[in-house]
């Protein structure tokens, strides 16, 4: 589907249970925010006017791009105006889509094991409610769709139930859980669960841990902990902190991602209920304040819901009009 064509009915059937028609039924809030009845309002202006652009500026603000990285885009947008590259107001689209594809391309750290780097150990953080047992439990089988061995440690002990929540998350992807009982030491958890995964040969090792706020610093101690304790086994585990975030509550986000990079040092980050908001547009917010990559979103609750980001592939989905 071209990136402005109207979707048919057909269209729409054929794409229902395809990853790109799942991820543009997951954006479909953040999407009517942006381009509802934009088309209309752009058609069949000569020349791109004023009120494109405060049309255009306030729709990227309701999606939660934040203030700085809408007058960034919206600059772009007038210099390329001003020296004749948007030449129309039809054409302000195409360049909307590279403009906002250029603000999410970065160098991520491989979401992939590599053969000497075993097991791929991914210490999985963030508040509780943002969805991190249930993307741990998705990333599980991720991994095992690409081959891998997986093990899940259950360093949630501070959670009423947590434990069996992730335990229920391995007997669906049958996979080991390491765990104890309810209000054992976190990072004996995860070092235990270190052990057992390189006596076993494991590829990928998954840790849970507990999701108090993250204002609450003995969360942030814990975490820091089994950092430690982990990196006691091997200077190179954990190999990724990934932080899981819920996309709808927008610019809080961001608060929370720079107080637990500040604590413990994120490589990635995992955005998940965007199918739930309309305000995915966070995601850039967080690019640019934060220069932090977003590897895995959430667009639905299904187990393939859950994949690797493509930016291109996001903003096609955000800014393709629906018919």
């Amino acid at each position: 589907m071209g990136l402005f064509k109207k979707r048919t009915r057909e269209d729409k059937t054929a794409e229902k249970s395809s990853k790109p028609g799942r991820l543009f039924a997951g954006l479909s809030k953040t999407r009517a925010i942006l381009t509802a009845d934009l088309g209309e309002l752009i058609s069949g202006r000569k020349a791109i006017d004023a009120e494109v652009l405060e049309e255009l500026e306030t729709r990227l603000l309701m999606a939660d791009l934040g203030v700085e990285t809408t007058d960034a885009v919206l600059e772009a947008l007038r210099r390329k105006i001003e020296f004749g590259e948007v030449r129309n107001a039809e054409n302000l689209l195409i360049h909307l889509s590279a403009l906002l594809k250029a603000r999410l391309q970065f160098d991520a750290p491989s979401s992939m094991p590599s053969a000497d780097a075993r097991p791929y150990t991914v210490l999985v953080i963030g508040v509780n409610g943002s969805g991190k047992t249930t993307s741990i439990g998705k990333l599980a089988k991720y991994y095992q769709n690409a081959g891998h061995s997986v093990m899940l440690a259950a360093g949630d002990t501070f959670r009423a139930a947590a434990v069996e929540q992730l335990q229920t998350w391995g007997e669906r992807n049958q996979v080991p859980v390491i765990a104890q009982a309810d209000g054992a030491d976190s990072a004996a958890v995860a070092f235990d669960a270190l052990q057992a995964a390189q006596s076993r040969g494991t590829d990928v090792l998954l840790i849970d841990t507990a999701g108090r706020l993250h204002t609450h610093s003995g969360l942030m101690d814990e975490l820091k902990k089994i950092k430690r304790v982990l990196g006691k086994q091997d200077p190179g585990i954990p190999q990724q902190v990934l932080l899981v975030l819920d996309a709808g509550i927008g610019q809080n986000a961001l608060q929370q991602a720079k107080q637990f990079h500040e604590a413990i040092g994120v490589t990635g980050l995992v955005l998940t209920k965007l199918d739930g908001t309309a305000k995915g547009g966070i995601l850039f917010a967080i690019r640019d304040k934060l220069e932090m990559p977003v590897q895995f979103i959430g667009v639905g609750e299904g187990m393939e819901d859950l994949r690797e980001f493509d930016a291109d592939q996001f903003v096609d989905a955000l800014l393709a009009q629906d018919s």
